[in-house]
């Protein structure tokens, strides 16, 4: 509610350094790289030759890194949640790892999906462009920032 705050930040923001991105993704970026881990560490897993001895660290630190991972995902889930007012338990959410030696990519591509807002006095649909990919196991649905 301080303009002269709204001001410095709208300045800040628009710096080149900043790329014109705003504050937002700044405040995510380290949540982003700390969920990003387990896919490393699962590809440095795969990696390393089942008979060395650094197998089993690497396991062991997969296995650590994708608790964190999850646990941040599932605040960030519920927070979520609680800031559109819904009331949601994320119990059963585990890290995806998206690269993984069994699975392959069978068919991608783009949808219209018809979004449904209910307001307090209306009812409107939108439309917007969606990604699907669809691997041997598991369907991945995405947009496109």
């Amino acid at each position: 509610t301080n303009p002269a705050f709204k001001e410095v930040l709208s300045r800040i923001e628009s710096h080149e350094d900043c790329r014109n991105l705003p504050m937002i993704s700044f405040l995510i970026l380290p949540m982003q790289r700390v969920t990003r881990l387990p896919l490393l560490m699962d590809t440095i897993c795969q990696k390393t030759p089942k008979d060395s001895a650094k197998y089993e660290n690497c396991k062991q630190a997969l296995k650590e890194v994708s608790k964190v991972g999850s646990q941040i995902i599932l605040c960030i889930s519920r927070e979520k949640w609680i800031l559109e007012g819904l009331q949601c338990d994320f119990l059963a959410l585990q890290p995806f790892p998206l690269v993984s030696s069994s699975r392959w990519l069978v068919k991608r591509g783009e949808l219209t999906a018809y979004v449904e807002d209910t307001g307090l006095f209306s009812k409107r649909t939108s439309k917007q462009q969606v990604y699907f990919f669809l691997f041997n196991d598991v369907l991945i649905i995405t947009k496109k920032k």
